[in-house]
């Protein structure tokens, strides 16, 4: 039996041997997600040598532009491509090695007129999306994957909720040869990660702005939310790193104003120093490792190397 870290005890899964080259694959609803979510700590792993992929599950058709400068028609009218364009340039200034988009239309929110529409992610069958994901896991062969956590409750989107339910589905499936049997050979992922916003971090840079005497974005609705602290597994150290997140947030112009001070209030040094980490949740896996963490690898280095 391998060890978890939950305490659960499952059956052992078959362990694919690996070729020296780690791999970390993390999966987004939406392009901009990948810069709001991981960045630094992604930056870091590929300035390591970790070969690093994105998948995004949709095109962010759907979203509005929060930026005014790119408030024009000709903007609007190519919001697809655009944000196509402003995905590259993220995915490229993070190290991304490949985007490979899943192919589905931004969902909207829930009663809007793209949420109706048969063409988005949230009403696609679900097996079809959870073979496209299975697919694109045993072609990238990662021994970590990284995406969202069931508790949304502070962002509800329902693309966001949907990348939950078939990541889980596509981490289980992925190592068996029995499921999905035309979307190449097996691969058995050894870690699964959840993203997650702690509240230790947005306190210290709430404290930071009162420190340095400016308004701080964060009001109390942020500290009214229930804290997710508690299952926060792994503290990853991105010293030095934070000024990749800053770069990714600003190549999605259309999404992100760089006078807004929720993003940019602060500067990377600053903010940096008042919280120089992001956190996961590890929700599943198939190595030991022992908690706390430090490092999304942790009991997977020696496997590699050997």
């Amino acid at each position: 039996m391998f060890a978890f870290a939950s305490g659960r005890r499952r059956q052992p899964v078959p362990w694919l041997a690996v070729t020296g080259q780690l791999r970390l694959l993390t999966i987004h609803a939406h392009p901009d997600d990948e810069a709001s979510k991981g960045a630094a700590t992604v930056g870091r792993y590929v300035a390591e040598g970790v070969e690093a992929t994105l998948v995004c599950c949709t095109g962010g058709e759907a979203g509005d532009i929060l930026n005014p400068a790119m408030d024009r028609p000709e903007v609007k009218e190519n919001m697809a491509a655009v944000r196509r364009a402003e995905l590259d340039a993220s995915a490229e200034a993070i190290g991304f090695r490949e985007v490979i988009m899943l192919g589905y239309r931004d969902s909207g929110m829930p009663d809007s007129p793209e949420n109706a529409d048969p063409r988005c992610f949230a009403r696609a069958p679900e097996d079809e999306a959870v073979g496209r994901l299975v697919a694109a896991i045993r072609r990238v062969r990662p021994q970590v994957i990284i995406t969202y956590g069931d508790e949304q409750s502070g962002y509800p989107h329902p693309d966001h909720l949907r990348v939950h339910d078939i990541s889980i589905i596509a981490w289980e499936a992925a190592g068996d040869p029995d499921r999905f049997p035309d979307a190449g050979e097996p691969w058995t992922p050894s870690k699964l990660y959840y993203s997650t916003w702690a509240r230790a971090r947005f306190t210290a840079l709430h404290e930071a702005f009162l420190a340095n005497d400016l308004e701080s974005p964060f009001d109390q609705k942020w500290f009214d939310r229930p804290s997710q602290d508690h299952k926060i597994t792994t503290r990853v150290d991105i010293t030095g790193y934070y000024p990749i997140r800053s770069a990714a947030l600003r190549a999605h112009a259309t999404q992100i104003d760089p006078d807004e001070r929720f993003w940019f209030g602060l500067s990377d040094e600053i903010a940096e120093a008042a919280y120089p980490f992001e956190d996961f949740e590890l929700a599943d896996s198939r190595v030991p490792t022992a908690l706390p963490e430090d490092d999304l690898f942790t009991g997977l280095r020696a496997e590699v190397a050997g």
